[in-house]
């Protein structure tokens, strides 16, 4: 495949650090895979929600400098893009089926079997996050732990399976047009940064907004189409025993959906960050409100040492969760404190 170096002018300084893209073959079709640091480190495959990909999606919390010691300084960096969301793609033949969602969990699997690798961390974004949680409830012995952001795991609600309708329409027969480009910024950030008549768009939403203007419609298309049909998980996720770490966006859209999946989740396993005055995109958004709450997260896989005298215990244990995590006007952050679902009485 050629190099991404040979994609829009923009797009030059984020992909400066030495990723390599790869073009995996797979049953339901190719799918690109960024791939950044020493593939004998751990590996940290990562999703994007609908119409990004890895430059539109993760850039604000990989390239900050906390989070490059934190995760590209500790993991091999897998960036999976939903089918034609790449930099560079063309449009999907019309005579290709169509992907499911169960499709798309299963070419994570043979994403995971090109490189080589076992069980890995995984870290989603709204849509990608359903379709890693599917992954893991599909293939438990492939996932050491899920970092979710504004995950979806119910099905479409009549509300959104109609607005998804309305946008699937217009994609199909309009393209990338003004109002849905307005609809997918209303899903990914939160009013603030959006802008309005009177304060201008802030710069991650003008970024966003050029990166959706490359993307192919009828790729985009497909995707929400799958994701509009996509099933209930609900029921299955008492039974997935990885850990899971969970945050949204106070202001996303998708904030119930997160609550009901951190209710569904077994409370042993799993932990909530909820981010004030956030959308969805918190990677985007508010990346610094992650960084803490992932570090311990790591920590109980030995996976990353902060320079504190902490032993590695889980760190969905309430002794092992630093007062910082509880004190945002120490970090300087918005950041509620930590919702978890384990019971104080312990």
């Amino acid at each position: 495949m050629a190099d991404s170096s040979d994609s829009v002018s923009i797009d030059m300084e984020t992909i400066s650090l030495g990723g390599k893209e790869y073009l995996v073959k797979t049953q339901h079709g190719p799918i690109s895979v960024a791939v950044f640091g020493d593939q004998d480190k751990p590996a940290l495959i990562t999703y994007p929600d609908l119409a990004l990909n890895h430059i539109s999606c993760f850039q604000g919390l990989f390239f900050c400098p906390e989070a490059s010691s934190l995760l590209l300084h500790n993991f091999c960096i897998y960036h999976i893009s939903p089918p034609g969301h790449e930099l560079g793609a063309g449009p999907i033949g019309s005579n290709e089926l169509m992907p499911s969602v169960d499709d798309l969990a299963d070419q994570i699997l043979e994403v995971l079997n090109f490189f080589g690798l076992g069980a890995v961390m995984c870290m989603g974004v709204t849509a990608g996050a359903y379709i890693l949680t599917l992954f893991a409830m599909k293939y438990r012995q492939r996932v050491l732990g899920l970092i979710l952001v504004s995950p979806l795991c119910r099905a479409p609600s009549w509300t959104e399976w109609l607005l998804n309708k309305v946008m699937s329409n217009l994609l199909y027969f309009y393209g990338m047009c003004g109002v849905v480009k307005e609809l997918l910024l209303k899903r990914y950030f939160s009013k603030e940064v959006r802008g309005s008549g009177q304060v201008p768009e802030s710069d991650i939403v003008q970024a966003c907004i050029r990166l959706l203007d490359e993307r192919q419609s009828i790729n985009v298309w497909q995707f929400l189409e799958a994701m509009n049909g996509r099933p209930d998980l609900s029921e299955g996720l008492r039974k997935l025993h990885c850990r899971s770490l969970i945050f949204v966006g106070e202001n996303s859209p998708f904030h119930s959906e997160a609550l009901h999946m951190t209710a569904k989740l077994d409370r042993r396993y799993s932990a909530l960050v909820e981010v004030q005055a956030c959308g969805s995109m918190v990677t985007e958004e508010q990346p610094h409100a992650m960084l803490i709450p992932i570090e311990y997260f790591l920590m109980g896989y030995g996976l990353y040492r902060p320079t504190l005298s902490l032993s590695p215990r889980s760190p969905l244990s309430p002794s092992c969760i630093s007062p910082e995590l509880l004190s945002p006007e120490s970090m300087g952050l918005k950041l509620k404190p930590i919702k978890t679902r384990i019971s104080l009485e312990v």
